[in-house]
Parts: structure tokens; C-alpha cells; sequence
């Protein structure tokens, strides 16, 4: 048996007004789609994601998740055309769910985030047809459900096709679904469009299965089946999926200054003990250990935090690492390629490039450190610069272990400090430096006792 699922990301999404598909505009930081695919159990084999509008964008996107190694499955793409409706979009994919050799499909849409990876793997092992279906005290467009005395699917109606006794109905359809391939391909293949929209409804086919093997409705938490359709919707959606984030973590032992301003996404690994202050932001594939404690307005991507390290307020950090006992900041910004081992202390307005600093060494002031190596114990002084582009090229800065670098230096890369050395305040060093040699390049001070005073005399007598 081969679960295959199909992701149906075509649409349009004109109610978004933006050149974005819709199935890449983000809830907590992570495109739609990537929340959708992300719940695929081990069960479902491969994928197949059916598209057209923004083809091109959704395939970049597939295929940085797959260097990523964020996907779960072998994923394939086919592009529906004109897209004509559900139905019609399905019958795009029917080929490679051949080539595929699927018996059971799940039918997922694109711009659904918060369905669960419990429901699609309860979805997924289901030897029987499936519908999902929600029942909402104002149903409004959605179609509606009507079933046999036994609970089973007997007909969905589209609410452009739907009287108004049909309308009153309460139960909706979730446009999810399990069905076997064998008895969805030929009812797809005899859909016709006559309707109030001109489209092939995949409705048409599960009702024509529903007349020739039962198919079970069950019904599923409104939230999980949420679609995103408008910027509206993506507002709802983050406030839902913060909600149900913050609250996981926080009965996991993980404190929450103010859970509505903070923002956590969904791919994030806490530890027991970690406190997050007001209006933080963590994003994609996030590990924080325990007891670290990230302070106020803090965004971070991608990082990996080891136990014990303190974000003092307001600080950036993407594709980095920060070990043990680590201190940054405030205002401190972690560029991709940081490493900080243990003890490491960042300090205000310092921004670190694919930079190492290794343990106990301190940057604490208004420095940039890009493309350097920074030795254990080494000090960095106020106002350093690693001057690292010569306009064409990179080049790296090698600072040893226990040096001293003293206020407003500059290293002209390529440059090595050897370890112990002391470099002198308002140096500029464009040579490498031996271990424990004293570095010194300022210009001599030229000291002329009384000139102030009458150089201030001369300006004054110049104004008459």
C-alpha cells in the first residue's frame, strides 16, 4: 500500500493582493505550505503539490526545504494550468499518482497551516474514505454536508449551488480528505462543470464514490481547518498559532513574559527553564537550552543556544551558535556563520560575520568582527574593526588565544595576531603580529605648550 499526499497550492489568492503565492506568505515565520508539509507522518510516502500561479517562487521554496532537510517526503510538483477547480486539480496530479503507484491519497490544501500532524497520520492510516468536516455556528460560503441516517457522506453541496434550507445547514465541509486512488480516478474522470461556477468540483467525484462505497465524515476542531484566503485570515491564523505554540511551551516549564507580544515558531526546540521577555521573535529551526534567559525585542533565526546564555534586550542573531553561559548584548547582532563558545561575551552595538570566538573571549563594545577567529580569553577593545573586503575580496582575521586588543583598532585582513600579544589603543595593523609582541602605529604627538591660547587670540582679533 502507498499513501501518497497531494497538496493542492494553485490558487491565485487575489483577496492577498500581493506578487507573492499566497502558500509562501508566513504563520510564525514559516511559509504555509512548509506548515502543511511538515505534517506528513512517516506513513506517506511521497507528496505530490499541485500548482500554477507563482509556480516558479513555490519551486525555489521546495527546493531550499529540501537542502534544508526540512521535508518529510520525496516531494513532486505538477502544474494544473488554468486552474479550473478542486476536481480539476486533482485530475493534474492523476498522472503521477500513477507513476507514483498510490492506493491511498490524502487530499491536503496549501494555505491550511494548523491542521495537525495527529489528524493527517490518523487520515493517513484509514482504510476507509474520510471526509473532514466542522461544524460552525455561521457557516457562511462554505459548502455543506449532508449525510445518511448511519453518519456516512451522502452529499456535499457547494454554497453557490445550495437552496436556502440547504444553506441553514451547520455541518461545512473541511476540504480534507482519504480516499482510495481506485475509487477516485474514474469519478474524477466523468466530473462535469455544469454549475454555478463553472468549475470541476472534486466534491462531484467523492459524492459519486460516496453512491458506490461509504465514506465517513468525521469531524475535526474548526482550528485546524482554518484557510488563509486574505490578510485578515493570516492575522487570525498567527494569533491561533501563537496561542496554541506559547501554551505547549509553557506548560513544557518555559516562562513567558507576555505571551500575546512573543513570538515563537513552530519548528523551535525550548528546554525547561528558559525565560522570554516581552516581544521577542524566534524563527525557523530555533534550540535554546535550558535556564537561558532571552531578553525584550530580541530576534533570533535559526540559532542554535546552548544552557545558561543571557540575551540582554534587543538583539539580533540568524545562523548561528552560542555556547554555554554565553552573555549578549544589548543590542548586539549575530550575522550567519557566528560561532560564541562557552563564556563568550558579545556586547552592545557589536556585530559579528562568520566569525569564531572562542571560549572566554569578550567583544564588549561598538566592534565589527567579520571573517575572524578569535582566540580563548582574548580581550577586544572599544571600536574595533576587522577590515575584512578589499572592495573584491574577503579575507580573514586570526586573533590567537590571551591577547589584548586595545581601543579603536583597526586588522587590515589578511592578518594574524599571535597569541599573547598586546596591540596598542589606535593601531592600525596591516602585518601579522608574533606571539607576545607588542603592536604600536600611532603617529607621534606633537605638543606646543601655550598654542591654544593664542591661536584663540588670533581668531579673535581676525573678528575684529
Amino acid at each position: 500500500m502507498s499513501n501518497v499526499a497531494v497538496v493542492l497550492a494553485a490558487g491565485l489568492g487575489k483577496r492577498m493582493k500581493s506578487s507573492v503565492p499566497k502558500v509562501l506568505h508566513p504563520v510564525l515565520g514559516d511559509p504555509v505550505l512548509l506548515w502543511v508539509l511538515l505534517t506528513l507522518p512517516p506513513t506517506v510516502s511521497s507528496a505530490v503539490v499541485v500548482l500554477h500561479h507563482g509556480k516558479d517562487q513555490v519551486e525555489l521554496a521546495l527546493a531550499s526545504w529540501a537542502k534544508q532537510g526540512l521535508l518529510p517526503c520525496p516531494i513532486t510538483t505538477v502544474d494544473q494550468g488554468e486552474p479550473l477547480g478542486t476536481g480539476h486539480a486533482v485530475q493534474a496530479a492523476a498522472h503521477e499518482l500513477d507513476r507514483l503507484e498510490a492506493t491511498n491519497i490524502v487530499i491536503l490544501s496549501g494555505d491550511v497551516p494548523l491542521l495537525t500532524s495527529t489528524t493527517v497520520a490518523r487520515l493517513a492510516a484509514s482504510n476507509v474514505g474520510v471526509l473532514l468536516a466542522m461544524d460552525l455556528d455561521e457557516p457562511a460560503g462554505y459548502g455543506r454536508v449532508i449525510q445518511h441516517a448511519d453518519g456516512t457522506l451522502k452529499s456535499l453541496i457547494e454554497f453557490k449551488d445550495a437552496d436556502e434550507a440547504t444553506r441553514k445547514i451547520r455541518r461545512v465541509n473541511g476540504g480534507v480528505y482519504a480516499l482510495p486512488w481506485s475509487g477516485l480516478k474514474p469519478a474524477l474522470a466523468s466530473l462535469r462543470n455544469d454549475n454555478a461556477q463553472g468549475e470541476f468540483y472534486l466534491t462531484d467525484a467523492v459524492v459519486t464514490m460516496a453512491g458506490r462505497t461509504p465514506i465517513r465524515v468525521e469531524l475535526c476542531d474548526p482550528t485546524e481547518l482554518m484557510g488563509m484566503n486574505s490578510r485578515g485570515d493570516q492575522a487570525v491564523l498567527q494569533a491561533c498559532a501563537r496561542s496554541q505554540v506559547n501554551e505547549r511551551w509553557m506548560e513544557a516549564g518555559v516562562t513567558f513574559l507576555d505571551p500575546e507580544s512573543t513570538v515563537v515558531g513552530p519548528r523551535a526546540e525550548l528546554a525547561k527553564d528558559v525565560i522570554l521577555e516581552p516581544n521577542v521573535r524566534l524563527e525557523g529551526r530555533i534550540k535554546v537550552g535550558e535556564g537561558t534567559r532571552i531578553g525584550q525585542g530580541c530576534v533570533i533565526a535559526d540559532c542554535t543556544i546552548d544552557e545558561g546564555v543571557e540575551f540582554k534586550p534587543y538583539c539580533v542573531a540568524r545562523e548561528s551558535r552560542i555556547g554555554k553561559g554565553a552573555k549578549l548584548g544589548p543590542f548586539a547582532h549575530l550575522r550567519e556563520g557566528s560561532v560564541l563558545e562557552n563564556n563568550v561575551h558579545v556586547g552592545n552595538f557589536v556585530e559579528t560575520k562568520k566569525a569564531i570566538l572562542h571560549e572566554g573571549a569578550k567583544a564588549n563594545h561598538l566592534s565589527y568582527l567579520g571573517d575572524a577567529e578569535i582566540g580563548a580569553r582574548t580581550n577586544i577593545g572599544a571600536g574595533f574593526i576587522s577590515c575584512n573586503y578589499d572592495g573584491f575580496h574577503k579575507f580573514k582575521t586570526t586573533i590567537g588565544q590571551d591577547v589584548f586588543v586595545g581601543s579603536d583598532c583597526q586588522m587590515v585582513a589578511p592578518v594574524t595576531l599571535g597569541d599573547g600579544a598586546i596591540i596598542g589603543a589606535g593601531s592600525t595593523i596591516t602585518e601579522d603580529v608574533p606571539a607576545n609582541a607588542l603592536a604600536l602605529t600611532r603617529a607621534p604627538l606633537i605638543l606646543k605648550e601655550g598654542a591654544a591660547e593664542r591661536l584663540r587670540q588670533k581668531q579673535r582679533a581676525k573678528q575684529g
